[in-house]
């Protein structure tokens, strides 16, 4: 298969779920990648061994930090830049969701930390991004249906913090359009990673799935598809847009 997306990718919160389909779908298509991911060295090691196998020892890096770190984030482009050239997109992808309740029982230290991965961190990777990104280069916020629906009694912090993204990724794609750099989110619905474990509901997507309007969930792969088009010359139009990967919902 011909390359479809040459250059270097940046993307954050690499190693499962959403950012490792997407990594994958990059090196496939013929891109290089540098991820991050936090502190789960073995989904790490994992990644990087799926994509070795795909398209080479050469073709993947991964880097260990946290977004709400301003120096992790800088070093994490300088350490892209320093190994493979210029970057030519960027997936900022890391974010996190609590366990289900309503916003009146959620404590102040769950809502600090949910904003500052979700909006903080977006903010210092964007703003790293159109620092760093070669002109005419491709900024996809990976944001959720959650900011349009609101998730109450679930998540609503989520959903507020996803809300951020949607507004970021307008007003970044006026300031960088000039630059010829394109700013685009793409906003998942109800997909089968692990992040619904991680807020404490294993069963949401079996529960959930059959009552989308495509009567199932969706694929980490299907989003990483959307992903990997806003990256591609293919979106050359394609800015200050929202893209529903979600199924009807």
């Amino acid at each position: 298969m011909s390359s479809i997306l040459s250059g270097v990718i940046v993307i954050t919160g690499g190693s499962r779920g959403i950012g490792r389909s997407t990594a994958l779908a990059c090196v496939r298509a013929g891109a290089r990648v540098v991820f991050s991911y936090q502190g789960n060295e073995q989904a790490a090691q994992s990644t990087l061994d799926a994509c070795r196998a795909i398209a080479g020892n050469d073709c993947v890096l991964a880097q260990r930090g946290d977004v709400r770190n301003e120096d992790d984030v800088i070093a994490l482009f300088e350490f892209a830049r320093e190994q493979f050239g210029e970057i030519t997109g960027v997936v900022n992808n890391a974010g996190i969701v609590a366990p289900s309740m309503p916003l009146a029982e959620m404590d102040a230290e769950r809502l600090s930390r949910v904003t500052e991965i979700n909006v903080l961190g977006a903010l210092l990777v964007a703003r790293q991004a159109a620092r760093d990104l070669a002109d005419n280069g491709s900024l996809v916020n990976v944001g959720s249906m959650a900011a349009k629906l609101g998730s109450p009694n679930e998540y609503v912090d989520y959903a507020a913090s996803k809300g951020a993204l949607d507004s970021l990724t307008v007003g970044l794609s006026k300031e960088l359009g000039p630059r010829g750099i394109r700013v685009n989110c793409v906003r998942p619905g109800l997909i089968a990673t692990d992040i619904h474990a991680s807020g404490g509901r294993p069963e949401r997507v079996a529960e959930l799935g059959p009552l989308c309007p495509l009567g199932r969930p969706g694929e980490a792969e299907e989003v990483a598809n959307a992903i990997l088009w806003l990256l591609s010359d293919a979106a050359s139009y394609t800015t200050g847009s929202l893209i529903d990967v979600a199924g009807g919902r």
